[in-house]
């Protein structure tokens, strides 16, 4: 038994061209059944040809397809659509566009050797009823004007479709790829860092005092470089399973911020929070936020750089010159251009780790500058 959800109509493979082609028997079917209120004597034949698409459909959604089975649900559709116009006498009035439909639904998901060879019972599903109900010449002729133009309409449609799969397909592998890099970067980097950290510790204990400072900035930025491969493997798990684990706590959020600024010493950077605030986050991951946000304000825009925190809020302003409100939209974008005018992947591990929290970043325009605008819920 196949899946038989009406519903999943989209995508692409045997099973969903299955699917598309019961939608599409099923509507042909309840157009059948209301066109009873209008031909009323013709009821027995529009419950016969009803009967058909329906069973058309019902074969489609039943039925376990493989590879390019389902475009034998078109044959049995040109042969209802042949039954149709004989039992009718020999109009054809919706032959035409439901044989159209067809094959537009078969370019979606069929190669072109197949529409080709949808020609002859196309053909003959739509001039054979004619001749057998002795419908003029002008009549039966009308098939050389509609197979060539829903032939050519099929390939129209077929070399959109393969172009949409191709790019699909290497969006998917350069996906791979980058999944692949980050989950060994964040597991290969992990281990030197662990002995650098060891080394640093047990050197500490030995220098003099110095030179101890330097020796605590060196394990600061270890831990640090340690959290964020730890938050490589945490975000290459976003890609996998949908969610980012967050330990959050009640935290006070000036501290927070003074830790983080720690390892931003290139530019002059104010926080204003107040001393009694305090925030419900994951301590690790929101330094990480502020550590990336005002990282990109020093390379980007200019000083004074401030950040500041209110309930629920985090803003982090400079005063440069700004950014165009074209690309003000694709900032938080994974792999958005870098440059002057664009930043790489911290902005949108910024996005991911604020939706984690329940808020969302934005990048808001300023006179003069640029506040980038981190959301985030409370208890």
């Amino acid at each position: 038994m196949g899946d038989i959800s009406v519903f999943r109509i989209l995508g692409s493979g045997p099973q969903a061209a299955a699917r598309q082609a019961a939608a599409l028997f099923t509507l042909a079917g309840a157009l059948a059944v209301l066109e009873i209120l209008n031909e009323p004597g013709n009821r027995h034949r529009l419950l016969i040809v009803a009967g058909c698409d329906f069973g058309t459909a019902l074969l489609g959604l039943l039925v376990r397809w493989r590879r390019s089975s389902p475009a034998l649900l078109g044959v049995l559709g040109f042969a209802v659509l042949g039954f149709s116009t004989w039992s009718f006498g020999g109009v054809a009035t919706g032959t035409g566009p439901f044989l159209v439909l067809l094959y537009a639904w078969a370019a979606l998901h069929f190669p072109r050797w197949i529409l080709a060879a949808y020609v002859p019972p196309a053909a003959a599903s739509y001039v054979t009823p004619l001749v057998l109900t002795h419908q003029p010449p002008v009549v039966v002729g009308s098939a050389f004007i509609l197979m060539p133009v829903a032939l050519a309409v099929a390939f129209l449609i077929e070399g959109h479709a393969r172009h949409l799969r191709e790019d699909r397909e290497r969006l998917e592998r350069i996906e791979q790829w980058r999944a692949a890099m980050i989950g060994t970067l964040a597991h290969d980097v992990r281990a030197p860092l662990t002995t650098i950290q060891m080394a640093l510790e047990e050197l500490r204990d030995q220098v003099p005092e110095p030179s101890v400072w330097m020796l605590d900035s060196a394990l600061r930025q270890t831990a640090r470089m340690t959290r964020l491969a730890e938050d490589l493997l945490d975000l290459h798990r976003i890609d996998s399973v949908g969610h980012l684990k967050l330990d959050r706590q009640v935290v006070a959020a000036r501290p927070l911020v003074e830790e983080a600024l720690s390892y931003v010493r290139s530019a002059p950077v104010t926080a204003d929070v107040d001393d009694d605030l305090t925030i419900w986050v994951d301590p690790a991951r929101f330094e990480q936020i502020i550590v990336n946000l005002v990282g990109n304000a020093v390379k980007y825009g200019r000083p004074p750089i401030v950040v500041r925190i209110t309930e629920g809020r985090l803003e982090v302003r400079d005063h440069g010159p700004g950014i165009p409100d074209a690309l003000r939209s694709s900032l938080f974008s994974q792999f958005a251009a870098g440059g002057p005018e664009g930043v790489g992947l911290g902005l949108w591990i910024v996005r991911q780790l604020a939706e984690a929290h329940g808020g969302r970043a934005v990048a808001e325009a300023r006179s003069p500058g640029v506040a980038m605008v981190i959301t985030f819920a409370t208890p």
